[in-house]
């Protein structure tokens, strides 16, 4: 369905019913990446899949777009679906940027918080500059350089080696992206600030997966993440790297039945 709100149109999928799960997709991705974890727990939960501002089926015009922005959206979007009850909030990558900000500015509005191959500090300068000088490529050029030039940083080795459909699934979701809303995330996702002083501020149930062979945000980093926040658990998901959710589906989704609904796990 689409729904209007903050000057902009979202797609937002709604699947099943029961208490709101809320999973914020990656970059520069859309909601199909959580198609196995939508299949899953639409069972248990309502689960929630929109595409970000200019992502997938969703419209925008901005130069640039802030972490802030994406999580003030995503607000707006539960009023706009009526959704007031605390959710579960589960972001990868990018989506996790997103997912600190939505703690730091409506924690109030969380039952849970789950964070996927991510990291709370802010871009070095070098980090910072490929984000500016990937956006002007992508405006100039278009997308058709970018799968090749991620896909090595978003899977494992052994993903890319032995699972086909799963890079063509990635490269079809990546290529579909419109070049001027990776422009306006990368801009964004480069001035991001440091989340690093809201971990211990977090007051909730927390939960943090890392790929095992994740190169970009690795698994030594994401345990020192996850030790600065009080109520958090920490997991490595194996044969994987940095795209779990479609790396590993089944290891994903026990880790997140397990935190959600531990009754229900057998």
């Amino acid at each position: 369905m689409d729904v209007v709100c903050n000057d902009c149109s979202f797609h937002v999928g709604l699947q099943g019913e029961g208490t709101p799960l809320l999973l914020v997709h990656g970059f520069p991705l859309d909601h199909t990446m959580w198609a196995a974890q939508m299949e899953f727990f639409a069972q248990t939960h309502l689960v929630i899949t929109p595409d970000l501002r200019g992502f997938g089926k969703s419209a925008d015009s901005s130069e640039i777009v802030t972490m802030r922005q994406f999580a003030d959206d995503l607000a707006a979007m539960l009023d706009t679906l009526s959704i007031h009850e605390p959710i579960a909030l589960c972001g990868l990558s990018m989506g996790g940027y997103i997912g600190l900000q939505f703690a730091r500015h409506y924690q109030d509005r969380l039952d849970r918080l789950i964070l996927l191959d991510t990291r709370s500090a802010a871009d070095d300068e070098l980090i910072a500059g490929a984000r500016r000088q990937m956006a002007n490529t992508v405006l100039a050029d278009g997308m058709s350089s970018v799968p090749g030039a991620m896909i090595p940083k978003l899977l494992s080795p052994a993903t890319r080696h032995n699972c086909p459909e799963v890079v063509e699934t990635l490269t079809e979701m990546i290529l579909r992206q419109f070049p001027a809303a990776v422009a306006a995330a990368q801009r964004g996702m480069a001035e991001r600030p440091s989340s690093d002083d809201l971990l211990s501020q977090i007051d909730l149930p927390t939960l943090v997966l890392c790929g095992q062979h994740d190169s970009i945000t690795p698994v030594a980093e994401m345990l020192s993440m996850a030790e600065r926040i009080p109520h958090a658990e920490f997991a490595v998901i194996e044969n994987a790297g940095h795209m779990t959710p479609m790396e590993n589906p089944n290891a994903v989704n026990q880790h997140l039945a397990a935190f959600l609904e531990p009754a229900s796990v057998k």
